[in-house]
């Protein structure tokens, strides 16, 4: 009789684990109605190659990058990073203009062959009716002081940072005129992605992202045709004035269009920069565009200055990889597949036509 209390016992002991068990899986477990789509993090489970991408095939020139240093240390940091990835030089797009931009030229000075930094346009008398002149005054004082393009220009749709004008205004045909006559080329960031300016529903291709970064429900903002508009008049009003587009134009989705721009407009060039997870989504439009437009088209990351980051774009444009995911970088539900660039076009886009950029306007 005991042995049979004994027995009841033990199983009721095992049946209340079991329980606290389940319990336990439940709270860590997620169910499926209630997992968050920003949370989504798939992992591959193609068993295909994984290439490991560790320095660019030529020597690259990063022509969209910002102050990663911030301190004479993190500046030699970073160039110890370009060193061990292949980063031939960076282009620090500042947007820093008078005591601001002098601070970051003088961080930088002593590695002036590892980098070239581009300052921005001074905002202080944008109420002035010579404002155009002043601020172009300003690009050249930046200039001597050792300046040699202007940029980053971000304009989502609301005007160009502070200054609350579309590059098309005709308040800043004095700037880009004096970018001309300089040789000063422009990085000009003209709208976002085109699902920051789509309705947040389920038809949404970019939701992820575009939630956080929406546009849709901004008042007074220009939408995303419209500002590609901006751009093409901007490019026909001004054909001295060399304009990189960062982020591809933002046309990744559309590359005909852009295409068809860079047909029309010599003074226009492309960065890929904070674009590869987008255009490895669609790789054979990728790749057919990359190969046509090789000489029009440069390498920039504008991510950071992490080894992984600068690897992980040569794991797009050199290998031909297939269904992969960067998420700390790319945090889309897109797989990616690399391009498998041939060495010609490699050439071009790391070095080639950055060097081309770099010396147009002074050319003209």
């Amino acid at each position: 009789m005991l042995r049979n209390r004994n027995r009841e016992v033990a199983a009721a002991i095992v049946l209340t684990l079991m329980a606290l068990s389940q319990v336990g899986f439940a709270q860590t477990q997620v169910l499926p109605d209630a997992l968050l789509l920003k949370d989504y993090r798939p992992q591959p489970i193609h068993k295909i190659p994984v290439t490991e991408v560790l320095k660019a095939k030529y020597p690259a020139i990063d022509m969209h990058a910002h102050d990663y240093g911030r301190t004479p240390e993190g500046v030699a940091e970073w160039v110890k990073t370009m060193d061990e990835v292949g980063i031939e030089k960076s282009i620090v797009l500042t947007g820093a203009a008078g005591e601001r931009f002098d601070k970051i030229q003088e961080m930088y000075a002593k590695y002036l062959g590892r980098f070239e930094l581009w300052c921005g346009i001074d905002s202080n008398d944008i109420n002035s009716p010579n404002f155009g002149l002043l601020a172009a005054a300003e690009i050249e004082r930046c200039f001597r002081k050792g300046a040699r393009g202007v940029g980053e220009c971000v304009d989502k749709g609301s005007g160009i940072g502070r200054l609350r004008l579309h590059a098309d205004d005709p308040r800043m045909d004095p700037i880009w005129q004096k970018c001309a006559e300089l040789g000063m080329p422009v990085s000009l960031h003209v709208a976002d992605p085109v699902w920051a300016y789509q309705p947040i529903d389920k038809t949404n291709d970019g939701l992820m992202n575009a939630f956080t970064w929406r546009l849709d429900n901004k008042p007074d903002t220009v939408k995303f045709d419209g500002m590609i508009e901006i751009l093409e008049r901007t490019l026909k009003r001004h054909p001295r004035t060399t304009f990189v587009a960062c982020h591809m134009a933002n046309l990744d989705f559309d590359l005909n269009r852009l295409g068809k721009m860079l047909d029309t407009y010599p003074n226009l060039y492309a960065d890929t920069s904070a674009r590869f997870g987008e255009l490895a989504s669609a790789p054979r439009a990728s790749i057919a565009f990359l190969n046509k437009y090789a000489d029009r088209v440069v390498y920039g990351t504008d991510q950071g200055r992490d080894p992984k980051m600068y690897r992980s774009s040569f794991r797009v444009l050199e290998t031909l990889d297939e269904h992969f995911y960067v998420a700390e970088l790319y945090k889309y539900h897109w797989n990616l597949s690399g391009f498998g660039l041939a060495d010609p076009i490699l050439k071009k886009i790391y070095q080639d036509t950055p060097k081309k950029v770099i010396s147009s306007g002074a050319n003209r």
